[in-house]
């Protein structure tokens, strides 16, 4: 058993349970500390991860890292995307409309006053409400300061049609926020479109954008490859999802069959988008066409 895989796995079932370190670790008999040693990577036992299984409601084999890993919230995805992120050394991406590990820190300023104001228009308790944006913006930024770090290769398509989307009404399209709010929104997604295209043109290094022209895709996904292993993961919750509850089940799986599938759509994909100068003049276009007359 690869103990610190388990121990990863471990850290994101429990933030995608909502129970706190102490409420897991007492229920287990165990103390916080020896839950946070399981969570780097301790050895367990297995008698140890049944019962853990049980208290997270998900099978033993999910803590093992068999078969198909489910999320229904959004930050214990992030959590296991920040894992995998880790280890990756080139990520393709198709799901737009942007790419958060290349964004800017205004993006990550507006999520949280998004996130903040979205709380009290949902009256959602103000305690808790800041404690999942916390958690979310937290996890968000570890994975924007790793791939500062590490620089994997991105390959990524972003489909025109969320482009407009997110051009029309702005990040955190799903939050319900003043009309104030709403404009900054759109200020923030027009800007990080219009870097989008400024990197297109330039083409740096381990990262190129496509357009994908065609219609708007079934749903979004990630092929993160490592240096012994392929991850896929298919995700409804976007950086800018909701903390409090956006529904959805986000899935991730190292099974070679779903990952092959996956490539062959990407990489298909990939020969029909427009790259390069062309693509940015494209982006740019759809920036000028979103702009309020």
């Amino acid at each position: 058993m690869r103990f610190t895989e388990i121990g990863q796995q471990l850290r994101a079932y429990r933030l995608e349970s909502g129970l706190r370190a102490e409420e897991i670790a007492a229920r287990l008999g165990v103390s916080r500390a020896a839950l946070y040693r399981y969570e780097k990577g301790e050895v367990i036992k297995l008698d140890t991860i049944k019962r853990l299984a049980e208290l997270l409601k998900i099978s033993p084999l999910s803590l093992l890292g068999i078969g198909v890993e489910y999320y229904n919230r959004p930050v214990g995805y992030l959590e296991r995307i920040r894992q995998v992120e880790e280890t990756a050394d080139q990520i393709l991406m198709v799901n737009g409309p942007l790419c958060y590990l290349t964004t800017s820190d205004s993006y990550d300023q507006a999520l949280a006053a998004v996130f903040e104001e979205a709380a009290e228009v949902a009256g959602v308790d103000r305690g808790s409400a800041r404690a999942a944006a916390e958690q979310v913006l937290g996890i968000l930024s570890a994975r924007k300061r790793m791939y500062s770090m590490r620089r994997p290769g991105i390959i990524a398509m972003v489909p025109a049609s969320r482009v407009r989307a997110v051009l029309e009404h702005g990040i955190a399209a799903g939050l319900q926020v003043s009309d104030r709010t709403r404009r900054m929104c759109r200020e923030v997604a027009a800007t990080e479109v219009g870097n989008i295209a400024t990197m297109m043109e330039a083409e740096p290094m381990g990262l190129q954008f496509g357009l994908v022209q065609a219609a708007d895709l079934n749903g979004g996904f990630e092929i993160l490859r490592a240096r012994d292993r392929a991850t896929l993961a298919m995700n409804p919750f976007h950086a800018d999802s909701s903390p409090f509850g956006a529904p959805g089940v986000a899935m991730i799986t190292a099974a070679d069959e779903a990952i092959a599938a996956h490539q062959r759509v990407a990489e298909s994909l990939w020969r029909e988008a427009t790259k390069g100068a062309a693509a940015a003049a494209d982006v740019r276009r759809l920036v000028e066409a979103g702009r309020p007359r």
